[in-house]
């Protein structure tokens, strides 16, 4: 892979990531739109890097908030934000089930062509539209903090979403807005609980990138796309990081539920 192709795609991560467009389907259509053909697990190895890159951009913006939950959590001081991380951690059970039982199920699927992208847009833009009108419906009802129950059915939810092109940050949000919790706290959590999955497939990504064998096989424009895909994701994360959470609170995710539509309509028919 060329570091512009890297540049190109670290920035379509950086900007994917946080919206609810999938950023996993958005990096397959722009490796189909490049031609860049890697075999299933550099593709996989390439996306967890630049994953890792907007993780470290949550890390930046969300940087208040998560330090004083790493405060308070690993001092057992037993108040609200301890709690709240406890969540975070039971919302990372059944990814943890699925990446440890399912990750060559899943490098499957990052080799599939834009079909299954294609359809889990279209997928994603009808969880996104079913959420919105829920949401105008019930919009008189008590929003409440996340629950413990909460916490692992959205858990669930971006576990689901590991297939490119349904939006995990989509998915997860929406599945909050439908089960009443706070939308306030619906896009921060949602970007915090995918720190633990993202940076543990990272710690993996490393020791394979270091290990001797693919230090033997890989060539230096290999390397450069690495650094190149993780700067640029960085720096688009910060930027699209702040800006999705006030579009949650106001509540406008219907747009992206049309734009899915539309780019999943392209994606088949591309296909």
């Amino acid at each position: 892979m060329e570091w512009l192709d890297a540049l190109i795609l670290g920035i379509v991560q950086g900007l994917t990531e946080y919206l609810p467009v999938s950023s996993s389907g958005h990096l397959e259509i722009f490796k189909e739109i490049l031609g860049i053909d890697l075999p299933a697990s550099d593709s996989m190895q390439f996306d967890i890097i630049v994953h890792a890159a907007t993780v470290c951009s949550t890390l930046v913006i969300l940087w208040p908030m998560f330090s004083r939950l790493c405060a308070s959590f690993f001092t057992f001081k037993r108040d609200y934000d301890f709690w709240y991380v406890c969540k975070i951690l039971v919302s990372c059970i059944p990814i943890a089930v699925v990446g440890f039982c399912f990750k060559d199920d899943i490098e499957a699927f990052f080799s599939g062509g834009l079909t299954i992208v294609g359809i889990c847009l279209c997928v994603t833009a009808v969880l996104l539209t079913f959420a919105h009108f829920s949401d105008r419906i019930f919009r008189n009802r008590a929003s409440h903090d996340i629950t413990w129950f909460d916490s692992f059915v959205i858990g669930c939810a971006q576990a689901v979403a590991v297939l490119p092109g349904l939006s995990r940050s989509g998915t997860t949000i929406a599945t909050g807005i439908l089960l009443g919790d706070r939308k306030d706290q619906m896009a921060q959590f949602s970007f915090l609980m995918v720190i633990i999955p993202i940076l543990g497939e990272t710690l993996l990504s490393i020791k394979e990138i270091v290990s001797p064998d693919y230090v033997a096989g890989a060539n230096e424009a290999g390397t450069t796309a690495l650094i190149v895909g993780f700067v640029a994701a960085f720096i688009v994360g910060c930027c699209a990081c702040k800006w999705m959470i006030e579009v949650v609170k106001k509540g406008k995710l219907v747009w992206f539920a049309v734009y899915c539509l539309v780019m999943g309509v392209v994606c088949l028919l591309w296909q």
